[in-house]
């Protein structure tokens, strides 16, 4: 029984797809990505067709609609024009940072996701050679794959206080030939709208821009990434 236990032991442990040594001798690398992604800010246009097809059906409910007695309608039509009335100005669309198309800033695209995107070394990648990629972290001794995420995303941000980690598991993994497999991590920007970070180089794109970074993997990525 002793010898069963310590044979279901080594498998486990010789299967499970974590490098416990630092050289990477036996076993694959892993690497903890974290797509870092700041969410819409404002509603996203509506199609021209959509916007059509809500007009003709608020219209057509319009005929069949509850008639109001007119001392309703007459309070209705005086809400909001006392002496605590205030005329809303929706705020612009299109911002200076889209104008000049400064993807260093988060008050760009405001209708769309914005994802982050470093320049710098990568693993993986030839030694003093800078690419473009995700905030990452080869795993070693952390307690879990998305601690590993965490640490990734802190030593670019300074602290995570102004983030969100969307669950425990991976939203996805690209096996890199010839020794290591690359799992990214979801995370969100939370109560702010400006993040520091500590890059060679850096940029805020939209999913559109991002495919642009990554022609080799854009398919994968088009699949893994909804937005």
């Amino acid at each position: 029984m002793q010898r069963s236990c310590r044979s279901l032991s080594t498998f486990l442990s010789s299967n499970r797809g974590f490098c416990t040594s630092s050289n990477g001798s036996g076993n694959d690398k892993i690497v903890a990505s974290v797509l870092f992604e700041r969410l819409p800010v404002v509603i996203p246009k509506i199609d021209p067709v959509v916007y059509g097809f809500q007009e003709f059906s608020f219209r057509w409910r319009q005929q069949f609609r509850r008639a109001y007695p007119e001392e309703f309608l007459k309070k209705s039509d005086a809400r909001g024009k006392g002496e605590y009335h205030i005329d809303f100005v929706p705020a612009p669309r299109i911002t200076e940072a889209d104008k000049i198309n400064d993807k260093k800033s988060l008050q760009r695209a405001l209708d769309r996701r914005l994802y982050l995107l470093l320049y710098g070394d990568s693993y993986g990648t030839p030694k003093g050679q800078d690419v473009w990629n995700f905030p990452e972290k080869v795993y070693k001794s952390e307690e879990t794959l998305r601690k590993c995420a965490e640490s990734a995303l802190e030593s670019v941000i300074g602290d995570l206080s102004h983030t969100y980690f969307v669950g425990n598991a991976p939203m996805g993994h690209i096996a890199m030939p010839p020794s290591f497999k690359r799992f990214f991590f979801k995370s969100q920007v939370i109560a702010t709208n400006k993040v520091d970070i500590k890059s060679k180089d850096f940029v805020w794109v939209t999913k559109d821009e991002l495919l642009e970074y990554f022609p080799d993997h854009s398919e994968y990525l088009t699949k893994m990434i909804i937005s």
